[in-house]
C-alpha cells in the first residue's frame, strides 16, 4: 500500500468508478462495460463489430454512466485503426465528442484523459496527447492503463526510448491487463532496435488475442529486419487471414507517428514479407 500510495477512503468521499456502479444496475453497467472492453482487445474487425453493438448496448443501458461513453469512443479509436469507419475524420471527431460529453459529467476520470490522449495522438497533435498522458497518471499513478495511454503518446510522440520503461510499468502495475499495453511496448522496441524484445513483446500479444492484427503484421516486419523471411511470411499470411482485404495503404494513410521514418521503414518490410 504504500508503495503505490494508496489511499483508502469511504462513503461519499470514495474515488473513481466504483460510484458509477452501485447497486444492480451499476453492476449490470459495469459488466456490459467490461463485456466491450474485452472484444475491443482482441485487434480484429470481428470482434471489433460486436464490441459496437455491446457498446450501443451500453450506452443504453446507462446513460448516467461516463464510462459508457467512454467505451464508445474506444470503439471510434478502434475503428480508426482498422479503417471501419466512414472516414478517419469522422472517427476522430465522434471519438471527441464522446470523451467532451464524459469529460462533462465528470473531469475527474482518468479513463477520459487517457482516451483524449489517444484522441489527441490520432490528431497528431503530439504535445498535448503527451499532456494528456500525464495528467491521467497525476490522476491516477498506480493505473495500468493511465501508463499505458501515457506510453502511448511518448511513442507516438517521437520519444520510444522514454516510452518503454512507462509501458513496462503499465505492464508490472497488471501483468493481464489491455494488449495494448505490450503492443506498444513492442513498438517502442522495435522502433529502438531491440528487435528480439519486440518479438518477445509482440508474442505475448497473440498469446491472448491470437487473431490480434497490429501483433501479427508488427511480427512480420520485425522478423524482416531480423533477418527471419520465413516467419515473416508466416506472419504475414496470418494478417491476410485475419482481413483478406489488407493492404499496406491502411498503415500510410492517417499514420500518426510524428517520425515518418518509423512508418515508411515498416511499410518497406512488410512488401519484403509479402504484403501489398
Amino acid at each position: 500500500m504504500t508503495a503505490i500510495r494508496v489511499k483508502l477512503t469511504e462513503g461519499e468521499q470514495a474515488s473513481g468508478v466504483e460510484k458509477y456502479y452501485r447497486g444492480k444496475q451499476g453492476l449490470d453497467c459495469y459488466l456490459k462495460i467490461m463485456e466491450g472492453s474485452n472484444y475491443l482487445s482482441g485487434g480484429n474487425i470481428k470482434d471489433t463489430q460486436v464490441a459496437r453493438r455491446i457498446a450501443e448496448e451500453a450506452m443504453a443501458m446507462c446513460p448516467e454512466n461516463p464510462v459508457a461513453y467512454l467505451l464508445m469512443g474506444q470503439l471510434h479509436s478502434m475503428e480508426y485503426w482498422l479503417r471501419l469507419g466512414k472516414s478517419l475524420q469522422e472517427s476522430i471527431e465522434k471519438g471527441m465528442d464522446l470523451i467532451q460529453k464524459a469529460l462533462a459529467m465528470d473531469n475527474s476520470l482518468c479513463d477520459a484523459h487517457c482516451l483524449l490522449s489517444n484522441f489527441y495522438s490520432l490528431k497528431r497533435d503530439h504535445e498535448k496527447a503527451i499532456a494528456a498522458g500525464e495528467r491521467a497518471v497525476a490522476l491516477e499513478p498506480g493505473g495500468a492503463h493511465a501508463h499505458f495511454a501515457y506510453g502511448m503518446s511518448l511513442n507516438y510522440g517521437g520519444r520510444s526510448e522514454e516510452a518503454i520503461p512507462v509501458l513496462q510499468k503499465a505492464i508490472r502495475l497488471n501483468p493481464l491487463g489491455e494488449t495494448g499495453s505490450f503492443v506498444q511496448l513492442g513498438h517502442a522496441y522495435r522502433v529502438t532496435g531491440r528487435f528480439e524484445e519486440a518479438v518477445s513483446a509482440y508474442k505475448k500479444v497473440l498469446q491472448r488475442s491470437p487473431d490480434n492484427i497490429f501483433a501479427h503484421y508488427s511480427l512480420a516486419a520485425t522478423y524482416i529486419w531480423l533477418g527471419h523471411e520465413k516467419e515473416a511470411r508466416v506472419e504475414a499470411e496470418e494478417v491476410l487471414r485475419i482481413n483478406p482485404k489488407f493492404q499496406l495503404d491502411y498503415l500510410t494513410k492517417g499514420s500518426v507517428w510524428k517520425d515518418q521514418s518509423v512508418v515508411d521503414n515498416l511499410v518497406d518490410a512488410l512488401r519484403k514479407a509479402g504484403l501489398k
